[in-house]
């Protein structure tokens, strides 16, 4: 799935006329952890049922017109390549820009794991 894909679905939306911002969030692997260390790589697992959740919840936000999320688990991942992709789409821009930080903030901290690879 492409970044583009969840843009083009969040068009295809019922609703979507009534859409005044979409706004997205890509997550990549970077080479350095936040201990400093380098990182070579990244494999993260997803508790599903707390994502779907999290989602159902946020999209009952008035003014949310869609959230998709794609998460690229099942897989090691290396140093550049796409983590998650978060797209929300809403009225205006306030509602959106705080809702994708929440929904961001709630699936990092209740919803990923992740096992970073380093550089021996």
């Amino acid at each position: 799935m492409k970044l583009e894909q969840l843009i083009e679905r969040i068009k295809q939306h019922p609703d979507y006329h009534q859409a005044g911002m979409i706004l997205a969030h890509n997550g990549v692997v970077r080479q350095t952890s936040r201990d400093g260390r380098k990182v070579t790589g990244l494999r993260v697992a997803v508790d599903r049922n707390k994502l779907d959740n999290i989602l159902a919840i946020k999209k009952e936000i008035p003014g949310i017109i869609e959230i998709l999320v794609e998460i690229f688990d099942k897989q090691d991942l290396e140093v550049g390549d796409d983590v998650m992709f978060l797209v929300v789409a809403g009225d205006i821009r306030e509602t959106v820009i705080a809702t994708l930080k929440e929904t961001l903030d709630e699936i990092k901290s209740t919803v990923t794991s992740k096992t970073e690879f380093y550089l021996n």
